[in-house]
């Protein structure tokens, strides 16, 4: 995407970007005053540039509840917060969009709630986002909505603002009409996506899936990936497009922690503080049922139990980063997963080495790195997951190309990082199986087999991503429909 900066007012601007969250985190600093820091995530990371070459603005919620602040900039972004109540928190973010549509969309691993009230804000909510963005956005702007959490925005921009170019990404997985049928307000889901000109998924599946529940019901006619969009009245009034822009990582940034000394450093300090275990497995997640974190803990117990493993040989880390605490089913999860642990460690450590080293914390990208780079197995058994970018961190701080990835065929990854061992994490002993294999693969086909998966992380990076996705929005939509 390349343009000059506009001449239009300062107070409006040529890209938009609308999410959930602002791209900066809030701290105080040693006299008391308030600052900001832009937040490490991928996504900020791809899109910055791309703001700062196009005149841009981030929508969306600074963090804390019952508060609200003026617009301001940080870091050559200008910055617009949607304040959000208590009772918004509660009924947009962790009802409808944390305890309705997270389930729905992840297969059902947990049952949806639904609750008409809490419907009700998400729709507030959603106008109050698309409000925001419509105010401050510059004639035939582009605007880039992200994430299941506003997906009724990109129509609430249409009627508001026709001239727009309208995208919009959907992080996590899309699911099957089967399953979609089920959510009391699909019809308005469906409709609020289809608001854009692109709706972008992670894997090909998705795309189709969205394309099926709309052919199925909304009756729009669907010709390849492109919807022919009616009103009320069975008049054309746009095209939409569904296609599939799986999402990557600033491949280069971690390349370069994995070559810092010190990363290096604490990698070293790792393998010693477990005890130099013959082989070091790793599992990184946010501690979601949607994550596969029991099943893996699960198998690495009967291996030990069944003495194909044994500790000193071998030693998990796993990595459970706190999340949605206050969510009953992550609740019932934390407890399923340290009494696992806790049971495990119990009839299988050894004075000097420990089965598995649980670790309920979140950490720094440059302890993470460290933690990639010591682990010569990582386990990535996700249920149901969009991407899950772990698995291309692992795969770009490899270095030495030697490391093992077992890769859910369930995680969006296992489109692009073919060479895994992929595994189906719901057949217990088909993972047991494969984490035998990764730990006694020889080191010839790990190198090869990584050294083919970093090709293609070094080749598709967020920013790639990025370039991609703007590029195919700005499309005429009437050629080459199929």
């Amino acid at each position: 995407m390349t343009q000059t900066k506009s001449t239009h007012s300062p107070h409006s601007y040529d890209f938009i970007v609308v999410a959930n969250r602002l791209p900066v985190d809030r701290s105080v600093d040693a006299e008391g005053n308030p600052t900001w820091k832009r937040s490490p995530g991928g996504l900020v990371t791809a899109l910055a540039p791309v703001m700062e070459n196009n005149d841009g603005a981030w929508v969306g919620w600074h963090g804390a509840p019952n508060e609200k602040i003026k617009p301001f900039d940080e870091g050559n972004m200008h910055l617009v917060p949607v304040p959000l109540s208590d009772e918004d928190v509660e009924m947009y973010y962790e009802g409808f969009s944390n305890a309705t549509l997270w389930p729905l969309y992840h297969d059902v691993i947990v049952s949806p709630e639904y609750h008409r009230t809490w419907w009700d804000r998400y729709s507030l909510v959603n106008q109050r986002f698309a409000d925001a963005a419509t105010k401050i956005a510059a004639p035939n702007a582009t605007v880039w909505v992200q994430d299941y959490q506003l997906q009724l925005v990109p129509a609430l921009l249409r009627v508001a603002r026709p001239d727009l170019h309208i995208g919009f990404f959907n992080h996590i997985p899309f699911p099957p009409a089967e399953i979609f049928a089920q959510l009391p307000r699909r019809a308005q889901i469906l409709d609020g996506l289809l608001g854009a000109d692109l709706i972008g998924f992670q894997r090909q599946s998705d795309a189709n899936n969205f394309l099926r529940c709309v052919r199925r019901l909304r009756g729009h006619s669907v010709r390849g990936s492109a919807v022919h969009v009616y009103d009320d009245a069975g008049l054309p009034t746009h095209i939409s497009r569904a296609e599939a822009h799986p999402i990557s990582i600033d491949t280069q940034r971690i390349i370069d922690l994995a070559k810092s000394p010190k990363v290096q450093a604490r990698a070293e300090e790792i393998r010693r503080e477990l005890g130099n275990p013959e082989t070091i497995l790793l599992g990184v997640d946010r501690l979601d049922y949607t994550k596969g974190i029991a099943h893996r803990i699960k198998a690495f117990g009967e291996l030990l139990d069944e003495g194909r493993l044994s500790v000193g040989q071998a030693c998990l880390v796993q990595v459970a980063s706190p999340s949605r605490e206050r969510v009953g089913s992550y609740l019932n999860l934390r407890e399923e997963v340290e009494g696992l642990v806790g049971r495990i460690n119990g009839e299988h450590d050894t004075l000097s080495h420990t089965a598995i080293r649980y670790l309920h914390h979140s950490y720094p990208v440059e302890e993470m790195v460290a933690l990639y780079m010591v682990a010569d197995v990582i386990l990535v058994t996700a249920l149901r997951d969009g991407m899950n970018l772990v698995a291309k961190e692992y795969v770009a701080s490899q270095e030495d190309q030697i490391g093992v990835l077992v890769l859910s065929e369930f995680a969006g990854a296992a489109d692009q990082l073919r060479h895994a061992i992929l595994i189906n994490p719901h057949d217990i002993d088909d993972l047991k199986d494969a984490i035998v294999r990764a730990v006694e693969m020889p080191e010839a086909e790990a190198t090869r087999r990584m050294r083919i998966m970093r090709r293609h992380i070094l080749s598709q990076d967020v920013t790639r991503w990025s370039e991609t996705f703007l590029r195919s929005l700005k499309k005429d939509p009437t050629r080459n429909e199929a």
